[in-house]
């Protein structure tokens, strides 16, 4: 008999005629707004797209230029995408309530968008938190390394002159050697990149970012289901070390420029966006510190199954394998002497 009125109960909260079935459909899927933000990151992401492969004479009188855009989108989108929805997959196997991807348009700058984010109560299950965190950046790395690939083979080999720098991590070094049978930038050669090989590119340098061992990124999830409560402090000594690389790769990046005969004061204004880009992420580090009131919420005192830990050193490796001190920077050569 209870059993019965149990399930009639919870027959009434999904049909919502009961209060407590009121709150349950206020979690319902908000399908409409989520396939909104999917479309609208879609064309900003293409407009970027088209605007990296035609720069400027991309605009409201030209829209038809818009669709060149199209493979830059596909790349990136299908990273984003993966990322997201392996954490989804994941956390509804292991029974935690995910929300669908929110993904974010950003109709300028480099990249058309600020990423996506699924909503998640917190975990307290250690091992599930390993599995959550890991599957986001793996399925997206599953999508990022063969566009990646596939971009790069589209990439023709230049002479290294003046733009913008992509910094290069263990892993895009070894497939630029990989794809293009050389080590670069080297020799005075660089590689001049595809739409699609750039967003290859920035699907790892999304995942590197994400897999920073710091508060409630995908690696800091995994780094206190490995250490408990310890990683608060690893968490708070990670955090205060982005200041200090900051001001290392600012250096680094303006001795490089004045190496090459640019003069200090040049290099000094150049590389100004180096240093801030750490800064930035300190940053926004220390706003979700406040936020949620901590580093990390507590999880339970089980361990972690051997499979768990070495997930967890495994990702560990992983980000080791992406870091990318100097994500972007501005290379320029100095005018040849006599020269204008």
């Amino acid at each position: 008999m209870s059993e019965r009125k149990d399930e009639e109960e919870t027959r009434q909260e999904k049909e919502g005629s009961s209060p407590r079935g009121a709150a349950s459909s206020e979690k319902r899927p908000r399908y409409a707004l989520h396939l909104t933000l999917f479309i609208a990151t879609c064309l900003s992401t293409c407009w970027v797209g088209a605007r990296f492969v035609h720069g400027e004479k991309v605009g409201l009188d030209s829209l038809h230029l818009v669709l060149d855009g199209i493979p830059f989108a596909v790349a990136l989108m299908g990273i984003l995408l993966s990322h997201e929805m392996g954490h989804f997959i994941v956390a509804r196997r292991h029974h935690v309530d995910a929300t669908l991807p929110f993904f974010i348009p950003l109709p300028f700058g480099l990249v058309g968008t600020l990423g996506a984010v699924i909503g998640m109560p917190p975990t307290r299950n250690r091992n599930a938190l390993v599995d959550i965190g890991a599957a986001g950046p793996l399925a997206g790395l599953l999508v990022a390394i063969p566009v990646l690939i596939y971009g790069l083979n589209l990439s023709p080999i230049i002479p290294r002159g003046g733009g913008l720098l992509e910094g290069n991590s263990i892993t895009y070094l070894l497939l630029k050697w990989v794809t293009k049978g050389m080590i670069l930038p080297g020799n005075g050669l660089d590689v001049d990149l595809h739409q699609v090989a750039w967003a290859g590119w920035v699907g790892l340098l999304i995942t590197m970012l994400n897999l920073i061992p710091i508060g409630q990124l995908d690696g800091g999830h995994i780094a206190y289901a490995y250490f408990g409560p310890q990683q608060d402090k690893l968490s708070a000594l990670l955090h205060r070390g982005l200041l200090p690389l900051a001001t290392v790769v600012y250096a680094y990046a303006t001795w490089d420029l004045i190496s090459v005969g640019n003069s200090a004061s040049v290099a000094f204004q150049l590389n100004i966006q180096v240093g801030v880009f750490w800064i930035v992420w300190w940053g926004l580090l220390h706003l979700f510190r406040r936020m949620g009131r901590g580093y990390h919420p507590p999880v339970d005192a089980a361990p972690l199954t051997l499979g768990r830990q070495r997930l967890a050193w495994g990702m560990a490796i992983i980000f080791v394998l992406l870091f990318t001190p100097i994500p972007l920077r501005v290379f320029i050569l100095p005018p040849a002497p006599g020269v204008a």
